[in-house]
């Protein structure tokens, strides 16, 4: 992979066009990690890039590992909302958006896992923790794509000698993804943040 005119390239890539309007960043040094909490990569990137909605991010990233790009990287994405971390506000102005594809939390009916858009999951697609001293599940992140994340995080890393990479569960209090499921500090230890 490579990246040219802030556009990403390589085997696995593709770019699907956003019609919202932005403008371009003047700082850039921080990626934001989220879950897209749908059910696929590309109809969570359409919903992403449609010029009806108020959301966007810069990429989205399979299950599979292959790659979505909605908005080249120095364009500013509506990804963050109201944010606020390390004494920094507004994350929208200086960071990239990656979204990642996963359902998010499930819920347990019996021996079984659903989504919130009722998608039936088997257990080996569930990860399990404790929160507040009760069993909490959540939809597993596949090796392939944090393979895929740490690669790109780096290369991004590299090409716009970004410091920071946070999830947004870490510049609000309104979110919780990407979750416990996500290996953040394994895939911030690969990418050197």
């Amino acid at each position: 992979m490579r990246i040219n005119a802030h556009v990403l390239t390589g085997d696995g890539v593709e770019q699907i066009r956003c019609q919202k309007q932005s403008h371009l960043l003047e700082t850039l040094d921080t990626i934001v990690l989220h879950a897209t909490e749908g059910s696929n990569a590309m109809s969570s990137a359409q919903y992403l890039a449609h010029k009806d909605t108020p959301v966007s991010a810069h990429i989205v990233i399979a299950r599979s590992g292959s790659v979505i790009q909605l908005l080249p990287f120095n364009v500013r994405a509506c990804h963050a909302g109201r944010s606020e971390y390390g004494g920094r506000k507004n994350f929208n102005d200086f960071s990239i958006g990656i979204e990642l594809d996963n359902a998010g939390p499930l819920h347990r009916r019996g021996d079984r896992f659903f989504s919130w858009f009722n998608r039936e999951y088997t257990p080996d697609e569930v990860f399990t923790t404790i929160e507040n001293g009760r069993a909490a599940y959540y939809h597993r992140y596949t090796q392939a794509q944090t393979e895929r994340t740490a690669e790109v995080c780096s290369l991004l890393r590299q090409h716009y000698l970004l410091r920071h990479l946070v999830r947004h569960s870490d510049i609000t209090t309104r979110k919780t993804d990407p979750g416990p499921a996500f290996p953040f500090e394994e895939v911030k230890a690969i990418t050197g943040f």
